[in-house]
């Protein structure tokens, strides 16, 4: 009998042991509101649900495994106090989605023995038919069969054959039906096998209440993978209406997790910028051989850079993002992993990235076509335990621990406006009224901020010398009350499509200028004069003349204003001397070389604009003019 007492006290304390582990009680959680930034989004989500008297860990799961631990924020409302807040890779996740693919790979199994057997009938069926073919000749050669037997044998011929037809049908058709829910199985299971990371996340909150009772939750959080860019479509009907501009964001996500009839919000911020002020070092100045100069001049930079984005096996990258490195411009790459981006003509780098995959950044060099190949990061995403307070503690407590801010009952939440544009201290943000869904597959969505009519001043600009046709320059004044990004725009011009430019809303001047793009209804041309281009010497020097005639004819059927310009050289050797000649009342930029004409054109007419000058230089140099 005393050999029973130790193991009945074991029991005891084991079922104490379990009667004290930590319940927990999930709750399920619903994505409210997104605030996408340039890059990454601010997640939304509300919870609620009985919360049990006693310590209990209230679970959420199903969460984006790029959810960044640090910026977990935690409201809460209830009888309760709020203990711990914490974040884990939830692999069960993983293992039920390993347990889909599985089952629809099975399911894909099954179809192909169904089509093995379908085209064995098939072959058999062929056989058939080729041996009733073979042995249509009835009787021998001498006699041939009665009426009788020929009809009969007609109709075995015809019922048989046509039995094999109507079964050979029927299993094309099935062949065909199995083929189309091949596709569509293989299609899921390539959808299911998109993110890298197969877990996803849960928030654990563990809390503790005197009393049963029902809890609401607010929670947001930042998550990787995702975030926006801004686009442009700028139409012009005619250069007497004004321009209409409309302002959109070109969305990516690819966080792992689908938001349906969701809230979005679009910030100009940058939350994975560092917010530090820069600091002044000092210059120190030095004999020109101890520093170091780039003799090398940078090639000119293409209009538009194209490629594709592929891991390390070669495999296309869907949603993997493109910045054109220190400005807004950017895109995303589609489900092939290529990508289109047009660039600004001081670009220098284009910046690569996808989560999972190591940041590259890789140097333009005048290249039109560039393709990368990621590597995989190897750092993993570790566990992060984060404090939380309830609202029955002191308010001067509250924020003291990264990541949780819990209010009071007695706070109440604005509600959130309406407005299109809300400004900030520091940001602007843009609120889209109409809910969106934005399935998690790396595909590009295009969402309508706002149009704008403004009134503009229009003007065509050319330069001859470099490019025969002339381009239609809107200029719009006090533009900043728009809040514009930089971005890349699509142009409209007389309701057909005229290409791609950039707006560039990153400029200091307080006229902001856009590119509409060619207009061939304007036509010129420029020709060296003769006469004027002359080469004599005179002792020690040589002295070259050039002259340059410039037509101008305007077949449109409105009057245009036409800003010209072309350029004399400007010496850089106190040997080498420019002199001006006739510049048919071109104003000259002395320190640029650049000369400007402003010529109004009525509808079909033309004009002629010239220009000379003249360059002395010793007899025993030699210089380009032409």
């Amino acid at each position: 009998m005393k050999r029973l007492i130790f193991p009945a006290f074991l029991l005891v304390f084991v079922f104490k042991g379990l009667s004290q582990e930590i319940k927990e009680t999930p709750l399920k959680s619903q994505i409210k509101d997104i605030t996408l930034f340039l890059s990454g989004a601010q997640v939304f989500e509300t919870a609620s649900g009985q919360i049990p008297a006693g310590e209990s860990i209230v679970v959420l799961k199903g969460l984006s495994p790029y959810l960044d631990e640090k910026s977990i924020q935690v409201k809460a409302q209830g009888n309760f106090t709020i203990q711990a807040v914490n974040k884990r890779l939830d692999y069960l996740s993983e293992n039920e989605q390993g347990e889909k693919v599985k089952e629809l790979e099975n399911q894909i199994g099954t179809i192909q023995k169904s089509q093995t057997l379908a085209q064995n009938r098939l072959q058999v069926l062929s056989n058939k038919a080729s041996l009733l073919s073979a042995n249509k000749d009835l009787g021998g050669s001498q006699t041939g069969p009665s009426m009788a037997e020929l009809k009969t044998a007609l109709d075995f011929f015809d019922s048989e054959l046509t039995k094999i037809t109507n079964e050979e049908l029927q299993i094309k058709s099935k062949i065909a039906e199995n083929e189309r829910e091949l596709e569509r199985l293989r299609n899921q299971i390539s959808a299911m096998r998109e993110s890298q990371n197969k877990s996803t996340s849960e928030i654990r909150i563990r809390v503790k209440a005197s009393s049963s009772g029902t809890g609401s939750f607010q929670i947001n959080y930042l998550v990787a993978n995702a975030g926006w860019y801004p686009k442009y479509d700028v139409r012009v009907k005619t250069i007497n209406d004004p321009l209409k501009i409309t302002y959109k964001a070109e969305v990516y996500q690819n966080t792992g997790v689908d938001w349906k009839n969701v809230k979005l919000r679009f910030s100009n911020a940058n939350p994975n910028q560092s917010g530090q002020a820069p600091l002044l070092e000092k210059w120190e100045l030095n004999y020109a051989r101890f520093t170091t100069v780039n003799k090398f001049a940078l090639p000119p930079v293409p209009g538009q850079v194209s490629g594709v984005v592929l891991d390390s096996n070669g495999e296309p990258i869907p949603g993997a993002t493109v910045l054109v490195k220190g400005t807004t411009i950017g895109t995303a790459t589609d489900l092939d992993g290529r990508y289109s981006i047009t660039i600004p003509p001081s670009s220098q780098s284009l910046v690569y990235s996808f989560v999972g995959f190591s940041t590259q950044e890789v140097p333009i060099q005048g290249r039109s076509t560039i393709s990368v190949s990621m590597q995989e990061d190897v750092s993993m995403l570790q566990e992060v335990v984060v404090a939380g307070y309830s609202n029955s503690m002191d308010r001067s407590l509250q924020g003291r621990v990264a990541g949780v801010n819990v209010r009071s009952k007695r706070e109440l939440e604005a509600t959130p406006l309406l407005t299109s544009f809300v400004e900030n201290q520091t940001t602007v943000e843009i609120e889209v009224a109409e809910p969106y869904s934005i399935k998690t597959n790396g595909e590009r969505t295009l969402v309508d901020l706002k149009t704008y009519d403004i009134p503009a001043n229009y003007l065509y600009t050319a330069i001859s010398k470099l490019d025969k046709d002339a381009f239609l320059i809107a200029e719009i004044t006090d533009w900043s009350q728009y809040s514009l990004l930089e971005g890349e725009s699509n142009l409209y011009f007389e309701e057909g499509f005229v290409g791609r430019s950039l707006l560039n809303a990153a400029a200091l001047q307080d006229t902001l200028q856009i590119s509409m793009g060619r207009d061939r209804s304007i036509v010129m041309q420029r020709e060296k004069v003769d006469q004027f281009s002359k080469k004599r010497t005179i002792g020690s020097s040589i002295t070259e003349s050039r002259g340059y005639e410039i037509t101008l004819k305007n077949n449109k059927s409105q009057a245009i204003t036409l800003l010209v310009k072309d350029q004399i050289p400007v010496s850089v050797n106190s040997n080498i001397s420019v002199s001006p000649g006739e510049l048919s009342g071109g104003k000259l930029d002395p320190q640029t070389g650049i000369i400007t004409w402003e010529i109004r054109l009525a509808p079909g007419t033309q004009q002629k604009v010239s220009f000379q000058y003249e360059v002395k230089y010793p007899k025993s140099e030699r210089i380009i003019l032409d």
